[in-house]
């Protein structure tokens, strides 16, 4: 159930409102999900949120097995398939992609939490917002639509492809804010320099771009060049797992770490990525996040393990006086390179390279095996017109990560960029 401005809600009221919601919610689950009754193993879900930690974890294999076997969406689905209202499938970016299935409520509450992280970003009913991801399948489409209607903005659904149409479309309504991925505006700026003589992006007076769907924007040299050649405040204004909701998490105008706005219908945990063992929820803990429903009809999930690594950076009210917990995004545990015991993840990766004005920005890990690895490979873009030594890029990810890189150098262009998630780690079988 949802509570009004959770976001700013007390967190003690926040806790005995999930508690509440999980005692109808518990019994829900164990009556309805043959998947979780299985992974529980006759054990009853606890009545105390605090003891959750007594269940075993559920991960996306567990999901994927469920739909190969029970499709198509697997026996998990809690509800009638007559209560589905809207059907939806994950991007597949890291592994088979996944039938989702919403409820009416489940509806409601997606766009109310997204709508939290949207509008703390700045976006409102004095904004004309541009939407440009996957109106297919794609959660990210239509679902993220609503929740930037839910702030009150009028929205333009655009879509994705037809990059020329587009800019002539943000000029000719007059379109202030863009949502997007954060590489997005890279093919952008390519159309528009080859397509529209004489116009910068920052002619088309976009004052906002929330964006969602990949990393990197917690470093400050990749938002500050955003910032410089659009004229937009930049955003991250779309943190979500799709499994669970697509979008819980935002920035909000005065903080740059993302606040987790779903408290009243989320349960958040940390867990030791190797172990899964609890760790606790406070600030400067780091861990993977692990998410239970409080109110989910269709496909409820209980200890999901969402393989994302948080870092807690701040538990108390914000500047913005918001109580919602901040956090950032730190890496995927199936992103994490390991190289001579040391751990990387591509963010730090890209922390360095934006910070060497002589390369472009783009960069992709390319993986050969399955490890271990002894360095790590990068093939990393140069800034347009601009030259560079590998062997200076190496040293600058030697002092910062500590560890070896072997780095090749593109020339600007090389590598792709793309209108939908891109993909930063390649990993290829060893020939």
């Amino acid at each position: 159930m949802l509570l009004e401005r959770a976001d700013f809600a007390d967190l003690g009221d926040l806790a005995a409102h999930r508690q509440f919601c999980w005692q109808r919610q518990r019994t829900y689950v164990e009556a309805a999900s043959a998947l979780h009754r299985r992974a529980w193993a006759g054990q009853a879900p606890p009545e105390r949120l605090e003891d959750l930690p007594a269940l075993p974890l559920i991960d996306k294999e567990m999901l994927r097995q469920s739909q190969r076997e029970h499709p198509p969406f697997g026996d998990y689905l809690a509800a009638p398939e007559w209560r589905i209202l809207r059907v939806h499938r994950t991007s597949g970016t890291s592994g088979t992609a996944m039938n989702l299935a919403l409820a009416a409520r489940d509806i409601e509450q997606t766009a109310v939490v997204g709508a939290r992280a949207q509008a703390a970003g700045g976006l409102g009913p004095s904004h004309r917002v541009v939407h440009c991801l996957n109106y297919r399948l794609w959660m990210g489409g239509f679902s993220d639509h609503t929740t930037l209607e839910a702030t009150g903005a009028a929205v333009v659904p655009f879509g994705v492809g037809e990059s020329a149409l587009l800019v002539r479309t943000i000029q000719e309504l007059g379109v202030t804010a863009i949502s997007c991925t954060p590489s997005y505006p890279a093919v952008l700026e390519r159309v528009i320099a080859e397509q529209f003589p004489g116009l910068k992006p920052s002619d088309l007076g976009l004052r906002l771009g929330l964006f969602g769907g990949e990393g990197g924007l917690d470093d400050p040299a990749f938002r500050a060049r955003l910032e410089a050649t659009w004229g937009f405040k930049v955003r991250n204004a779309n943190y979500g797992v799709s499994d669970v909701f697509c979008n819980f998490a935002g920035q909000s105008e005065l903080c740059d770490d993302l606040h987790f706005m779903a408290l009243d219908v989320l349960h958040p945990e940390l867990v030791d990525p190797a172990s899964g063992a609890p760790l606790p929820w406070q600030e400067g803990a780091r861990g993977e996040l692990v998410l239970t429903h409080m109110s989910r009809v269709c496909q409820p999930l209980v200890r999901f393990r969402t393989g994302d690594i948080l870092l807690i950076t701040g538990t108390g009210k914000a500047a913005c006086g918001r109580t919602a917990p901040r956090f950032r995004v730190v890496g995927r545990s199936d992103d994490m390179v390991v190289v001579r015991g040391l751990n990387a993840f591509p963010a730090q990766v890209a922390a360095v390279l934006t910070r060497i004005p002589a390369l472009s920005g783009e960069y992709r890990i390319v993986l050969k095996g399955a490890g271990p690895y002894d360095h790590l490979p990068v093939e990393a873009e140069l800034a347009e017109g601009a030259t560079a030594e590998a062997s200076a890029v190496e040293q600058a990810i030697k002092q910062a990560l500590g560890m070896t890189a072997r780095v090749t150098l593109l020339p600007f262009g090389s590598l792709p960029r793309t209108d939908g998630k891109t993909r930063r780690v390649l990993r290829q079988e060893r020939t």
